[in-house]
């Protein structure tokens, strides 16, 4: 293990553990330090992990024995975190959104590039089996030529589940920007970037109550808007409807489907790595729907191979999958959509992003 490269983990809430679960006895990764604003939750998780020191924030930040800090903070800490990392060296590989707000994660990128270090960003669900075989079908003519797309999020809200879910409600939150990047990213894979967006969105209440944990029955308050949705116009001409919602109750809508001339595609949800992909063609009667096997993407992918495979593009090779230009082009999106919204007016983008390579089929021992 002397020659792994080495991950800082800074921030270690609830979805630190799927990362630390991924990344135990990975044969090229492996963690060296952890951080948290809470001292003893940093000193604990190093209890349970061989090898592992707790730090403070600025101690992982600056270690020698750190090569890329994965940022698993807060949305609004996001920029802070990953501008130190740069700034002492270091590659970093984040949680969505790649910050809070649009301009600093112009900054993150731009102080990067100066610094020769790279940058990453989740989702990293739309690398496994699912979302890559239905980018795969599509792109083997499958549906022919792609017209439109739609993709459909809708929950009552995270406070139902979540112990702290103040987040979810404030700056950098909402249902867009939390779960908007599965949806965008995954759409980037099968239809390519996006060139201009119309918006709409809506607030339901101005309050939360907490429904689980030590903060049960607590009112938290509302400052985003928790309804949004939209229209993306990709830049080979296809549209896609957007939803994604704190307001419902549930649906029964696909999480995505893709619509061309011969076909229609059902994408399974990008919040998971798997799932069934659909396929329909032109002139088959509704029973003429089939399910399509696995023909691309990480097998028994886990929350954290997109950091795996962001590490093993750092020989420049290739371009990360999930990387930084992809999370900066799907924020520049959700932001368009929400200034969209409230300006009640048609935006255009100023990022694109090449499509990220596709993920040939590879079984857990190959990514592992």
């Amino acid at each position: 293990m002397g020659d792994a490269h080495r991950i800082g983990v800074v921030g270690l809430g609830v979805i630190s553990r799927a990362y630390l679960d991924t990344l135990a006895g990975h044969s090229t990764v492996r963690v060296t330090a952890v951080a948290d604003l809470d001292a003893s939750r940093a000193a604990a998780v190093a209890a349970e992990l061989p090898g592992v020191r707790a730090l403070s924030v600025e101690e992982l930040l600056s270690s020698p024995d750190v090569d890329t800090v994965l940022n698993l903070t807060v949305p609004a800490a996001h920029a802070e975190i990953a501008l130190g990392a740069v700034a002492h060296g270091k590659n970093v590989y984040g949680e969505k959104p790649l910050t809070a707000e649009l301009p600093d994660a112009h900054a993150v990128l731009e102080a990067a590039a100066k610094a020769a270090v790279g940058v990453g960003c989740a989702p990293d669900t739309v690398l496994g089996t699912g979302v890559q075989t239905a980018r795969a079908a599509v792109e083997a003519g499958a549906v022919g030529r792609p017209m439109f797309a739609s993709a459909v999020m809708v929950t009552p809200g995270h406070e139902r589940w979540h112990p702290h879910p103040d987040f979810y409600y404030t700056a950098g939150g909402g249902p867009l920007l939390d779960m908007g990047p599965y949806y965008l990213s995954a759409l980037v894979h099968l239809l390519g970037p996006v060139r201009a967006v119309i918006g709409a969105s809506s607030r339901l209440r101005t309050e939360r109550v907490i429904g689980s944990g030590p903060r049960a029955g607590e009112r938290i308050p509302v400052e985003v808007d928790s309804h949004v949705s939209g229209v993306l116009e990709h830049e080979g001409g296809a549209l896609t409807t957007i939803t994604t919602s704190f307001d419902g109750v549930a649906t029964t809508a696909a999480p995505i489907e893709v619509h061309g001339d011969a076909g229609t595609l059902t994408v399974p949800d990008p919040n998971h790595f798997d799932g069934e992909v659909r396929l329909l063609g032109l002139g088959a009667d509704e029973k003429g729907w089939r399910t399509l096997p696995p023909s691309a993407g990480y097998l028994d992918a886990t929350r954290g191979v997109g950091l795996v495979d962001f590490v093993s593009a750092a020989d420049g090779q290739r371009a990360p999958r999930a990387s930084g230009e992809l999370a900066l082009h799907v924020l520049e999106t959700m932001t368009a959509l929400l200034r969209s919204s409230a300006e009640g007016r048609r935006i255009e983008l100023s990022t694109s992003v090449e499509r990220p390579e596709p993920v040939p089929l590879t079984s857990a021992d190959g990514w592992r």
